[in-house]
């Protein structure tokens, strides 16, 4: 016969997975959204029952609602370092069913990553085992490196200019010259200790 504390042990457990998978159940929608700052996992949970509303951003929980009435609305928070602005918006689409879009500074994900695009440049690179994500953001010259903004010195030259920074004891430049043609604008090449690293695209 089992002991009162390996009962109450039982209890706990099944609680425990009962809960797990209510949580399951009710994700519906998970977004990767690509910063400068880095990578950012964006997942929301709605119970279409209960009208819960749980957003999560890299796994902490930033927003919270229970037994809500209302099954369509949004919720705003805010995502990574720079506190970019970030809203889910539920709406129904027939019956019970409904469809969850993510904006992020107003914009559609799916517009928002088209600009960044082209506002931003983005090295994925590996320097004595460890991976690297470097981003440079065109409109302030900002370079960001694993979620933290670099110190950086920038120089004018011959064909541009030069932004240096250092990663670990890796010596680090980006080189920005004009391509000679207008749609194109200039180009941004990223120099670690003398090589070029290609471009990566997000």
């Amino acid at each position: 016969m089992a002991s009162r504390e390996e009962i109450t042990i039982y209890e706990d457990e099944v609680r425990s997975l009962y809960s797990h998978l209510e949580k399951m159940t009710d994700l519906v929608a998970v977004w990767e959204v690509a910063l400068s700052d880095g990578v950012h996992k964006i997942e929301f949970e709605h119970g279409t029952t209960s009208g819960k509303r749980v957003v999560y951003v890299d796994g902490k929980e930033e927003i919270r609602k229970e037994w809500m009435f209302k099954l369509v609305g949004n919720e705003t928070f805010t995502v990574g370092a720079s506190k970019t602005k970030a809203t889910i918006n539920i709406d129904a689409v027939s019956g019970f069913a409904y469809e969850y879009t993510l904006e992020i500074n107003g914009k559609s994900l799916k517009k928002y990553m088209e600009n960044r695009s082209k506002t931003t440049n983005t090295w994925v690179l590996s320097l004595g085992g460890a991976d690297y994500r470097v981003v440079l953001e065109k409109d302030t010259m900002d370079v960001w490196c694993n979620g933290q903004k670099m110190e950086t010195a920038g120089e004018f030259v011959e064909d541009g200019t030069e932004t240096h920074f250092s990663v670990g004891d890796h010596s680090c430049c980006i080189k920005a010259v004009s391509s000679g043609k207008r749609k194109e604008g200039i180009i941004h090449t990223l120099i670690v200790d003398d090589r070029e690293i290609p471009e990566t695209v997000e």
